[in-house]
């Protein structure tokens, strides 16, 4: 555990443009944790999401605004706009407060380092899709 808690300071963190997902899955209890969130952070040794409680499948877990009992287990998630399943393990949940809860994914040990670098520099950073809403088509 010390040399993946090492890893993970070491790889360059990137602050992408709100990536959206779809249905976080426990894939060790093959059931949806959340419905819909956003990548917000990214490195080749894991990602950042973020959730609104109103997406959280357990009604119980939306009323108590805690989700230290995800913490550990490995999950899948959907990116719709690029067509990708993502898969890792949950290292960490805080609620940040106004219902939203930001939890830190590392990827699966078996997902390619060379794979998660090249996922991250495809990531759009923080801004980059603002600027296409300026591009104008020359035709």
């Amino acid at each position: 555990m010390k040399n993946a808690l090492a890893e993970r300071r070491r790889k360059e963190r990137k602050n992408v443009d709100s990536i959206e997902f779809a249905e976080l899955t426990s894939l060790t209890r093959y059931s949806v944790i959340a419905n819909s969130g956003h990548i917000v952070d990214a490195s080749a040794s894991g990602f950042l999401i973020e959730v609104d409680r109103n997406h959280l499948v357990d009604p119980r877990t939306r009323s108590n605004l805690d989700l230290s009992a995800i913490i550990g287990e490995e999950v899948a998630l959907y990116l719709p706009q690029m067509n990708l399943d993502l898969d890792g393990k949950i290292v960490r949940a805080n609620h940040i407060g106004n219902g939203v809860f930001e939890v830190g994914i590392m990827f699966s040990p078996d997902v390619p380092e060379y794979w998660r670098e090249c996922l991250v520099d495809l990531l759009p950073e923080y801004g980059e899709l603002d600027d296409l809403d300026d591009f104008e088509e020359p035709f």
